[in-house]
């Protein structure tokens, strides 16, 4: 892999636009249509920009982002809500306009290019977050992991997908082995973490797929069915993660 420089986007600013482009290159198109990322996603490049961190080919082009952000959580982590990824976006933004003092911060996504994936670059922007988790006086970071297999294994529970270890212990999941590698523990599935609604001529857009009656549907990079009702017009998604929890009281 060609050397990468990583940089977090309050020392770069200039890069945000091609940043998120590589954002939006990445994600199945309906994961862009979740309300509360449509509504809080643009705030992160303005109240949060510490937190975002971008890796940088040799001729300093974007590759991959990183992105997170601070909050305030005091309970067990095992009492993390269903929400997930939802809640932790609504929670940090409701923490930072009531200027409630950050105590953890929670990983949102990560993209990579696709030309540059399998490279181990997640590795290092996990390592980013955790480091500028720490800088920032922070006690973990958490996340609300998509495991990025999931998608083949749609009808497999979440509770039990989580199970699925290799021979030497480790998650059989690629995204969750990355973190498990860096030293994140699973906690519980987070069943509600995101929730992605639209008419059936949206849902048809997005995926490429045609929804002729109602019922369930598998589709394309989806971790569970979409949910599809003609006489409302309407499909629901709500996608499961996983909690998982880094400890910042050491370096991986």
């Amino acid at each position: 892999m060609d050397t990468l420089t990583i940089s977090t986007l309050d020392k770069r600013p200039d890069l945000i636009e091609e940043a998120d482009r590589v954002f939006k290159q990445v994600w199945p198109a309906f994961m862009a249509h979740d309300a509360v990322a449509d509504w809080l996603w643009p705030g992160l490049y303005k109240q949060f920009l510490p937190f975002q961190v971008a890796a940088l080919d040799a001729g300093g082009a974007v590759v991959a982002v990183g992105n997170s952000l601070p909050l305030r959580w005091d309970g067990p982590f095992e009492d993390l809500p269903d929400e997930g990824w939802d809640w932790v976006m609504e929670k940090g933004f409701a923490d930072h306009t009531a200027n409630v003092r950050p105590n953890i911060a929670s990983a949102v996504s990560i993209a990579i290019r696709q030309d540059w994936q399998g490279q181990g670059i997640s590795v290092q922007l996990v390592q980013a977050m955790r480091a500028t988790a720490r800088a920032n006086g922070l006690e973990a970071l958490i996340a609300p992991v998509r495991p990025n297999l999931k998608h083949r294994y749609p009808l497999m529970p979440m509770e039990q997908y989580i199970r699925w270890q290799r021979p030497d212990g480790l998650p059989a999941d690629p995204w969750m082995r990355v973190h498990a590698r860096l030293g994140a523990r699973v906690v519980k599935v987070c069943p509600r973490a995101m929730l992605i609604e639209g008419d059936i001529t949206e849902w048809q857009a997005w995926v490429g797929m045609e929804f002729p009656f109602s019922g369930t549907y598998v589709v394309p990079f989806a971790l569970v069915p979409v949910e599809v009702d003609h006489t409302l017009n309407r499909g629901r998604y709500v996608e499961p993660n996983v909690w998982m929890v880094h400890a910042l009281d050491k370096d991986v």
